[in-house]
């Protein structure tokens, strides 16, 4: 995205330069790899973002930055097992690559220097990042949970499934924004709307997210496409599907959603028949745009923002949600 090139530039260079440990060469190999593959870096990138629209160093917002993206990276590795995902950004995932207790521990130490880049800040933001992000940090792994239980779960509703996204998801895009708006010091008002507006693009994302995950390619997308079929997951396609389908082809959904048999190409192409009956993408279109409108309301409340730096956040905003990778 051409707004964030010099920020992304930046951000890369300062990744390069933090200098993970070189031995054990089991544990830390691994975290090289990941954060070597890239990504869009749209975490730390917002953090840079909100605290350079209200003037604050980048040299200090660069710590909030690197330690969401190694939080994020680190929920990747572990979210890859639990998963059983194969690909990450078009190459192995650390576990396939390596083995399942190598990123397991390697996942850790990724969590652990997140907080020790966290220490960098001055006393007048350490606190308040750390407190934002130890709550973000919780209610992504309360979201990861509910993940995993509502694939065992008959009786998940779409209330739930978008209680579930926010937590897993877009709370992290809103720590992101809040963190960088606090280091700049932005008053605790605009910091709030900024986290409020992320948090609400953040589902909006997700949604788009669940979008690709059934209808991208695997060359655009660098995961196997259907892997939410696949993996029986409960997200707004399968639910709004089940909701809008005859009782016949509704029992038919819920019963290929408890296969596990060898058949997947052909329950993921009977899946996707399904939701063309029932119109499902055109809801999910439509709910995207409900949470993008509310995430520009929070936008245009923030009182300490030029109309320069609204602007921008809102290009943001497009760009997340009409993304087809």
């Amino acid at each position: 995205m051409e707004i964030f090139k010099h920020d992304l530039e930046y951000f890369n260079q300062r990744l390069i330069d933090y200098k993970l440990p070189s031995s054990p060469l089991g544990l830390y190999e691994p975290v090289r790899y990941l954060l070597n593959l890239g990504g869009k870096r749209i975490r730390p990138l917002l953090v840079l973002a909100a605290s350079r629209v209200f003037d604050g160093d980048q040299d200090q917002a660069i710590y909030p930055a690197l330690a969401v993206e190694m939080f994020h990276n680190f929920s990747l590795m572990h979210d890859d097992i639990m998963d059983a995902a194969d690909l990450r950004r078009g190459e192995p995932t650390v576990h396939t690559k390596y083995n399942v207790n190598t990123a397991i521990l390697s996942g850790d130490v990724m969590l652990i220097h997140a907080y020790k880049i966290l220490m960098n800040l001055p006393s007048d933001s350490k606190l308040q990042c750390v407190e934002i992000f130890n709550k973000m940090a919780e209610e992504v792994c309360v979201g990861q949970q509910m993940d995993m239980d509502f694939e065992q779960s008959s009786s998940v509703s779409i209330m739930d499934y978008l209680k579930m996204i926010e937590l897993k998801t877009s709370v992290l895009i809103g720590a992101a924004l809040e963190m960088g708006a606090v280091v700049a010091g932005a008053k605790t008002q605009d910091s709030y709307h900024l986290y409020q507006f992320g948090k609400n693009v953040g589902i909006a994302f997700q949604v788009q997210d669940d979008i690709l995950d059934t209808y991208g390619t695997t060359a655009a997308v660098g995961k196997v496409i259907g892997g939410d079929i696949m993996n029986n997951k409960k997200t707004y396609l399968y639910l709004k599907a089940c909701e809008l389908l005859s009782d016949s082809d509704g029992a038919r959904l819920r019963k290929l959603f408890g296969d596990e048999g060898d058949h997947q190409t052909d329950k993921v192409d009977q899946v996707k028949q399904l939701y063309k009956a029932a119109g499902v993408r055109i809801y999910a279109e439509e709910l995207k745009q409900e949470y993008k409108n509310l995430a520009l309301s929070h936008l245009q409340a923030v009182s300490g923002l030029a109309p320069k730096g609204k602007a921008y956040f809102e290009q943001f905003a497009d760009y997340l949600i009409k993304r087809d990778v």
